[in-house]
């Protein structure tokens, strides 16, 4: 293999949330993070040698972007995913969450209804309250263990609450779940029928396991706005660089607006620089990257298949993130907090930090050399097998 995705990266002390802030996180030092979905292994060394160059330079003025960024952009997810936009057709941001910040701004009024399907990514929850929107959910229906949309409890609560905006998670994190394009239509329908926009997070699809796909919303809609970043991708999470696709002219004149009112303009130079090389250069490293993931994942299946079969995996079909079922232990979601913290001495993301629909289970991050998850099973192994 081309690279190294083994060696065991030393990252405390490098004021990495994942590593160094477990005291100020409510959390005992000395745990073996996986939580938050940032990865262990080093960016592409072709893009760390663009980096590096662009240190050499010395100067980090404004900065902004030629056409050949935009073209990087525009190849990568028409190449990919048969989503063409234009360069006039992307507005930047520092980030997914800031980005959805700001289409909740542009696009609906204090005391609006915005609905999300539960469970899911926290900060979901929390942008839409702290700027005074209504939240409403679509609670997503477990099922021999698989999660499936309730399409009549969608329809219901966009009438009963007039929604004006549906924040979809695509991939969905943290279940798991790669949305088919039937799935994604039959929402489509319903939310253009009653005149909900959408806004898509599709942050994590470029990891996308064998045999399913990824349908980017915008091929069923083109007043939807596409929300991604490279940041997932290629672990650039630090450097701020996120875009975001919106066809629809008034829609992206009053999106602009709305990210100019913030008072952010040119984004983090080194971003820049990186995301273009990522986008340009990275594709090799990421075919490499997830054939590892995949088989970080299937020895996570059956590591808890022989050793932990209490512990039921919600079969992963896109992102690197696991869905870990925990229910058949009976135990109250402190109780599992605590035994998995305290007793197995790891960092894991409680189930209910997603919502009370995550109540017994954890979700966790496999992108960590092969050694690192491991132990990390081995653990769990310990306490629950």
């Amino acid at each position: 293999m081309k690279y190294d995705f083994d060696t065991v990266v030393e990252r405390q002390g490098t004021n990495a949330l994942k590593y160094d802030f477990a005291r100020e996180r409510g959390k005992p030092d000395g745990l073996l993070p996986l939580w938050v979905a940032d990865m262990d292994f080093p960016a592409p060394p072709e893009v760390l040698a663009d980096i590096h160059k662009s240190v050499h330079h010395g100067i980090f003025g404004y900065t902004e972007v030629k056409n050949d960024y935009y073209e990087a952009v525009i190849r990568w997810f028409d190449s990919r995913f048969g989503y063409r936009v234009s360069a006039n057709e992307i507005l930047k941001a520092p980030g997914v969450v800031f980005a959805l910040v700001q289409a909740i701004r542009a696009y609906t009024q204090p005391g609006d209804a915005v609905m999300i399907q539960t469970p899911v990514y926290h900060p979901f929850y929390e942008i839409i309250r702290d700027n005074g929107r209504t939240l409403v959910t679509n609670p997503l229906v477990y099922r021999d263990g698989k999660y499936f949309i309730d399409f009549e409890d969608f329809e219901r609560k966009i009438i009963e609450h007039d929604v004006k905006m549906f924040i979809l998670c695509s991939p969905h994190n943290p279940v798991g779940r790669v949305w088919t394009r039937s799935e994604l239509a039959t929402m489509n329908e319903m939310c253009e029928r009653r005149g909900v926009l959408v806004v898509s997070d599709e942050i994590h699809c470029d990891f996308v396991w064998r045999g399913y796909t990824h349908t980017c919303f915008g091929l069923l809609n083109e007043n939807a706005v596409i929300a991604t970043a490279p940041s997932k991708t290629f672990n650039l999470a630090g450097l701020q660089t996120s875009h975001l696709f919106v066809k629809n002219a008034e829609l992206r004149r009053k999106l602009k607006t709305e990210i100019g009112r913030s008072g952010y303009s040119q984004l983090n130079t080194l971003g820049l620089v990186a995301s273009q090389s990522a986008y340009t250069k990275g594709g090799d490293w990421l075919e490499a990257l997830n054939g590892y993931l995949a088989e970080n994942i299937r020895f996570t299946r059956e590591f808890l298949a022989t050793r932990l079969p209490k512990i039921r995996l919600v079969e992963p079909e896109g992102t690197y993130l696991l869905w870990l079922d925990f229910s058949d232990y009976a135990l109250t979601q402190k109780e599992l907090d605590r035994r998995v913290t305290e007793d197995a001495r790891l960092w894991l993301s409680s189930g209910t930090g997603f919502g009370q629909d995550g109540e017994g289970f954890q979700r966790i991050n496999t992108a960590c050399p092969r050694a690192t998850l491991t132990e990390a099973l081995r653990r769990l192994e310990k306490v629950f097998g």
